[in-house]
């Protein structure tokens, strides 16, 4: 799938309206969520006192452009030392790496993880502007190495908490359908859009998924 890159840009309009929503959304939303970040942060140093309580990451955004994401950590400290150990048990095609049983993730981080809770700070991103509420998932710098002429267009928009994907059975697709949808999203997206993907991440949230 090819996106009308000059269409995308157009929407002039609609980007500057989704910039304010998502600057207004994220303040209210840090300051109304802070008692569940105190209560978070204490679950997970209680679960495991050696390492911190969030966690940062190098994310590929809008442009190919670098920042750091971050979430609430819900793996051991040294998770990403042993990445390449269990890089053969991806149960997931093309540049992205997902385990379900994956033996790093902590208890109160299976958990959070279940509730999309470790996303949380991600709005920390939104309100500095590296991210937005909806829209692709900002992928890791190894992962764009290994990106085609398609999967390299989820780059013209900024990337968001959640998006199309993740409300259409997030860890149950490939990453070709990821890139599908998200370039689907990328294609069509307006304010209406945007609303129902946020509504559906709600539900997610409140009941149970199969976030992994």
């Amino acid at each position: 799938m090819t996106i009308d890159t000059d269409r995308v840009q157009k929407k002039k309009i609609y980007h500057f309206c989704k910039r304010v929503f998502d600057f207004l959304v994220s303040l209210i939303a840090l300051i109304v969520l802070s008692p569940i970040f105190l209560v978070i942060a204490i679950a997970i140093k209680l679960d495991d006192p050696n390492g911190g309580v969030f966690y940062s990451q190098i994310r590929i955004g809008k442009d190919g452009r670098k920042f750091k994401m971050f979430k609430f950590r819900s793996m051991i400290n040294d998770a990403d030392k042993k990445l390449k150990a269990l890089l053969k048990y991806n149960e997931v095609d093309g540049a992205m790496f997902k385990m379900k049983e994956d033996p790093r993730i902590t208890r109160v981080g299976k958990f959070i993880r279940k509730h999309s809770l470790d996303e949380l700070p991600q709005l920390v991103n939104v309100l500095l502007g590296d991210m937005s509420l909806v829209g692709p998932r900002p992928p890791l710098p190894r992962e764009v190495k290994q990106y085609g002429l398609s999967d390299v267009q989820r780059l013209l928009v900024v990337p968001g908490c959640t998006g199309l994907w993740q409300v259409s059975g997030r860890n149950n697709v490939g990453f070709d359908t990821m890139v599908a949808l998200d370039l689907k999203y990328i294609g069509e997206a307006n304010i209406w859009i945007d609303f129902v993907i946020l509504l559906k991440t709600f539900r997610i949230i409140v009941s149970p998924n199969d976030a992994y």
